[in-house]
């Protein structure tokens, strides 16, 4: 199903310098830094439940195409516990597979389906029984166990997503269990600084138990925050995550910040309020990183939850989600203007705005040595999206002042293939660049090997 030529240049005299310098990354780790897998799937080593609650339920790009087209999210089995009968889910994903064609989720399917699984021929209606035995019989072996699987993937880190209010027991259980794999947790602190989250006093005053700080106050809450992110660098956590509307920051006097959390915590403040304690809590977020050394991640611009029925229904990130225009010259400058040249700070910033690389993100990472450009995220991690990423950054932000790749997935499977597309994409782009003579092949090589692994731990302190 898959060439082994795919997303390579059709000049001849490029692609195959493409192939060799794809053939000299293609073997390297994989280092996975951000995403939203499950630290219990590790501790526990179970296996996975059946092909349609692997692929199908907690992939929203799966889910959301065929949403798109009528199929409705109860049939699909979405936010549900059990699938009452999964061949049936399974049949109907089979049936509306054409409607993948040319996606990059088509190409991460039958990545997985081919080099995983063995599969030869095309998901459809006519095979797709054929597809749910086979799977459903690899699933129940010890060769496709999660801890098996991440050894087969070769995989050198893998970062979770965790709120301040999860006790992380599963990292634990992993960790003591003797394994020798770094399944890392990520502190993503949007429920409790996100006035918008449901149920947000009530984390806040759970935030308060679980540190033993008075959350009612200021000076508690940050108290709380810098106790729960020691919690997590204890289990070998390196970054932060913000996943906020905006890039907005501010630097408010602590007698403002006190009386906005004030207003903020008694439940009476509106959305500009609200927005304005998101800004100024991104600039204690890098305050505290500053004094931590925990790396930073934005991402913002997304606009969560569109489609009420759909958030009503089966609740946040459920694929009703849209990216939104996004401003970092102005919204990051109180944050840059207080932390932005301090030598131990690092902030990677991403978009789902792509009209801003060269015109905001690529200039700002050209010149503030604590920022660094995450890759294309979300919307834009397809083969055209990281193309279009490296040709409109490079020239002003060069190689070095990007991450590498990281997949950013709830799909475990899919990770083997996300990172496979990237670095077919950066050895095609890389090709490009020799065949015009505007980079020696040495060059090319030390880079793409830069670009697979190296930037990446270097950005992320692995």
């Amino acid at each position: 199903m898959l060439h082994e030529d795919r997303l390579f240049p059709a000049s001849a005299e490029t692609r195959s310098i493409a192939r060799r310098l794809y053939d000299s990354i293609a073997g390297l780790p994989i280092i996975s830094p951000h995403g939203h897998t499950q630290a219990r799937w590790f501790a526990e080593n179970e296996p996975f439940p059946d092909p349609a609650k692997l692929f199908i339920q907690p992939d929203h790009y799966v889910y959301r195409m065929l949403y798109s087209q009528g199929v409705s999210l109860e049939d699909l089995g979405v936010g549900q516990e059990t699938i009452p009968d999964s061949r049936k889910v399974w049949r109907i994903f089979a049936e509306h597979y054409y409607l993948f064609r040319a996606t990059p989720t088509r190409m991460w399917l039958d990545y997985a389906f081919q080099e995983l699984f063995g599969l030869s021929h095309r998901l459809s209606a006519r095979t797709a029984d054929h597809y749910y035995d086979v799977i459903s019989e690899k699933l129940s072996t010890p060769e496709f166990r999660p801890r098996a699987l991440y050894e087969r993937f070769n995989l050198e880190v893998l970062a979770t997503t965790d709120s301040p209010l999860d006790s992380l027991s599963w990292h634990e259980a992993v960790r003591d269990s003797g394994w020798k794999a770094r399944i890392l947790p990520t502190f993503r602190p949007d429920s409790v600084v996100d006035a918008g989250y449901a149920n947000f006093h009530q984390n806040l005053v759970t935030l308060g138990e679980v540190t033993g700080e008075d959350t009612s106050s200021w000076t508690g809450y940050l108290n709380a925050l810098r106790k729960s992110r020691q919690r997590f660098k204890q289990l070998g956590c390196t970054a932060t995550d913000h996943g906020h509307p905006t890039a907005q920051t501010a630097d408010l006097s602590p007698a403002e910040a006190s009386a906005l959390y004030a207003r903020v915590f008694s439940g009476n403040a509106d959305d500009a309020a609200h927005e304005l304690f998101r800004a100024q809590m991104l600039t204690e977020m890098a305050r505290m990183s500053v004094e931590d050394g925990l790396v930073m991640q934005i991402h913002p611009g997304s606009s969560r939850n569109h489609n009420r029925l759909v958030y009503e229904r089966f609740g946040r990130d459920t694929g009703a989600d849209i990216p939104t225009p996004t401003n970092y010259v102005h919204a990051l400058k109180p944050m840059l203007d207080r932390f932005g040249n301090e030598p131990g700070l690092s902030i990677i910033l991403f978009t789902l705005d792509e009209s801003t690389y060269s015109r905001e993100l690529a200039p700002l990472a050209g010149h503030y040595p604590c920022l660094k450009l995450g890759p294309p995220w979300w919307f834009h991690d397809s083969p055209e999206g990281m193309m279009r990423f490296r040709q409109l950054v490079t020239e002003t932000a060069g190689f070095y002042n990007t991450v590498g790749f990281n997949d950013d997935t709830r799909a475990f499977l899919s990770i083997p293939a996300r990172h496979d597309v990237a670095r077919r994409i950066d050895a095609a782009y890389l090709a490009g660049l020799v065949a015009d003579h505007r980079l020696d092949e040495d060059e090319a090589f030390e880079v793409a090997r830069e670009l697979t692994s190296e930037l990446v731990r270097r950005a992320y302190r692995l």
